[in-house]
């Protein structure tokens, strides 16, 4: 029979129930006791043992009690030997997956949930993807604070180097560029590629080449494909040099349907691109697809004009803000004039960044909106010195003025689902009509006038085609928008733009009409092909049947006694402005009707008018890679950018994906 003290003692072990331990003696609530248990030695003399190893360890001595600090170290140092076997030592305040919670109440669940598998290999991995996802420089591994920080998280991780970790990240890129390829390979459609132009410190070039695509469900996709080092940037064959590269890489010979790029190229550079596609894509209607002006850089570049014309002007604004912001006296004054004097303005003064011609157009909006403060200001407070005078203010509005199509045309290309050729058209032609609007003859604004006029004429000209068929496309416009428009923008040359136009678009309907095509290829374009087959896995087509030659009589009948599908839909009527249209909806809900003609506009729709991502739309200076990744080897720079693209895209979900829509007015 046990003794009273026996009765007494608590024993944590499995079979343990709160039968067995008596009421009068508190439950102990130490985390420990969920791997040892207490054991009776001798009379007045216990040790605890633990559950892992078996070894025992001092734990009372009559009245002496040794305390749990040497057994949570037992534990938590990984010194148990059962525990070292591929398990992560327990650590106080870790929860069953093995991350960091709030303390509990009572106590934690059961041993095996204090413990989790260490994978080295997992944890190399993680640290590859972490430096592709964060763009860390890839010695940070080697950085004694990293270093630290790692060993005092897990101990027996071995650190990796710089050329392990290099290597890590390359072989990332590796397993994501495979599943790229397949996503590439099981488009529908063609491919669209706008190539971006970085420089660096060392004068090289790096290529960024963006492919843009519509999957089977109609929705547009991009990825990242390659990163081209080009030592010689502005030679005649760099541009053509990396489309190749791209084209070889990823098997896109007959696929390319348009390029866009930003870095200036010469007649001799264009020619060697033109060469190429004819030889590598010769569908694209002779490589009159290229816009080789981005769109961006084109808008960046006027307002770059613009600003510059008045910069001297734009300088004293600037000082006036300086004046300002720089002082907390001066701006209480400035705030007590404005309410004073009962400005409605809400916007705030702010310095502008000069590498973004954005800040520099709002911060002289704002300075406008509040040129009655600054005129107050410049009579109360006698060190507020060279405050613009009226005539500058009148200037200052006439900036604005040109400024502003500009800005609403930039910020169309700051939204990857409205920057198609179809809604920067709209704007464009917005720009136009202001170059054309304005006869004065105030020479500062005549000068505005004419460098506004000559840059998008020259732009329309250069990559009419290219935005033209794509507005043909949309269902409310067609042909009747360009003819209206080009007779506005090219007057007597209207219609030999329109001719352009209509000739090259039949052309291009001509190569499609002419592709090899399945007999329902809305079937195997979606991918269910293989539902056209027989159920009895004899794998035996539908339209196997001595059918074939048939078929190809009624295509030729059919193509010759009825009007063409293109004929078809534009001489039909305009659907009308009244609401909202995802163009690329209705192509994909019109696509059993237009079954060639669709595949035509999805290739079309593709079309890119800008090279920039988001974020630099409003650059006035070429990107420039940092001076770390450029002392890298370009296969890492490579690896480091394509990966770190298609990373975030892996991880987005579907529902976050959405179809452009062209917002018109009636």
């Amino acid at each position: 029979m046990a003794t009273p003290e026996e009765n007494n003692q608590l024993v944590i072990a499995p079979e343990s129930t709160p039968e067995t331990q008596p009421n009068k003696r508190r439950k102990k609530k130490s985390i420990v006791w969920e791997h040892f248990t207490i054991e009776n030695v001798s009379p007045g003399c216990r040790r605890a043992s633990c559950n892992q190893c078996k070894q025992s360890f001092a734990y009372s001595t009559g009245s002496k009690v040794a305390g749990t600090s040497h057994l949570k170290r037992h534990i938590a140092k990984g010194t148990c030997p059962a525990l070292l076997r591929n398990q992560t030592p327990f650590t106080p305040g870790m929860n069953g997956n093995g991350s960091m919670s709030d303390p509990p109440k009572r106590r934690y669940r059961s041993p095996s949930s204090a413990y989790i598998s260490f994978d080295s290999d997992r944890c190399r991995h993680e640290i590859a993807r972490m430096m592709i996802m964060h763009d860390y420089p890839l010695h940070m591994v080697e950085h004694s604070g990293f270093l630290a920080f790692v060993q005092n998280l897990q101990p027996r991780f071995d650190m990796v180097s710089f050329n392990t970790v290099q290597g890590d990240c390359v072989a990332t890129y590796l397993r994501e560029k495979q599943n790229i390829m397949k996503f590439v390979e099981g488009m529908p459609g063609r491919v669209c590629l706008t190539l971006d132009m970085w420089t660096s410190s060392q004068s090289l070039g790096y290529v960024f080449i963006t492919g843009h695509f519509i999957d089977s469900d109609w929705r547009p996709q991009s990825r990242i494909l390659n990163v081209v080092m080009e030592p010689y940037p502005d030679s005649d064959m760099a541009i053509s040099h990396a489309v190749a590269c791209c084209l070889s890489d990823w098997s896109l010979e007959g696929k390319l349907f348009s390029i866009t790029f930003n870095h200036p190229v010469g007649e001799p550079g264009l020619e060697n691109l033109r060469s190429l596609l004819c030889v590598k894509d010769p569908l694209i209607i002779n490589g009159q697809l290229m816009i080789g002006n981005c769109s961006a850089r084109i808008l960046s570049s006027i307002a770059k004009d613009v600003l510059w014309a008045g910069r001297e002007i734009i300088k004293k604004i600037r000082d006036s803000i300086k004046y300002v912001k720089t002082s907390e006296s001066h701006e209480e004054k400035f705030l007590e004039l404005k309410q004073q004097l009962q400005v409605p303005s809400e916007k705030s003064l702010s310095l502008d960044n000069r590498t973004q011609w954005n800040s520099t157009f709002q911060m002289l909006v704002a300075a406008s909106e509040l040129k009655e403060v600054f005129s107050c200001l410049d009579t109360s407070d006698p060190d507020y010195k060279e405050a613009p005078s009226m005539e500058d203010w009148k200037q200052i509005e006439i900036i604005c003025t040109y400024l502003k199509p500009l800005f609403d045309a930039a910020n169309v290309l700051t939204s990857r689902n409205n920057a198609t050729p179809i809604t920067f058209f709209h704007e464009l032609w917005k720009i136009h009509e202001l170059s054309r609007a304005v006869a004065s003859e105030d020479p500062f604004i005549s000068s505005l006038a004419k460098l506004l006029r000559e840059k998008i004429d020259k732009y329309l000209k250069d990559c009419s085609l290219a935005l033209a068929i794509a507005v043909v496309m949309d269902p409310r416009f067609k042909m009747k928008l360009v003819q209206f428009r080009f007779s506005k923008i090219f007057g007597d040359e209207a219609p030999l733009y329109v001719k352009i136009v209509d000739d090259g678009l039949h052309e291009l309907f001509l190569e499609y009409v002419a592709l090899p095509l399945p007999l329902t290829p809305t079937y195997a374009e979606d991918g269910n092909f293989e539902n056209m087959k027989t159920e009895d896995n004899q794998g035996t087509l539908l339209s196997d049947h001595g059918l074939t030659d048939f078929d190809m009589y009624i295509m030729e009948t059919t193509s010759q006694n009825t009007r063409s599908e293109l004929d078809q839909y534009l001489e039909e009527s305009l659907l009308p402005r009244l609401q909202e249209l995802d163009v690329l909806d209705w192509w994909k809900m019109n696509k059993l009707k237009y079954p060639t003609l669709s595949k035509l506009a999805r290739d079309i729709l593709t079309i890119q008018v800008s090279t920039a991502d988001p974020d630099s739309v409003f650059d006035t200076e070429i990107k420039e890679l940092d001076s770390y990744r450029s002392s890298l080897r370009p296969e890492t720079v490579e690896a480091l950018v394509c990966a770190k693209d298609w990373l975030q895209y892996a991880s987005a979900a579907p529902a976050e994906i959405s179809n452009a829509i062209v917002k018109v007015g009636s």
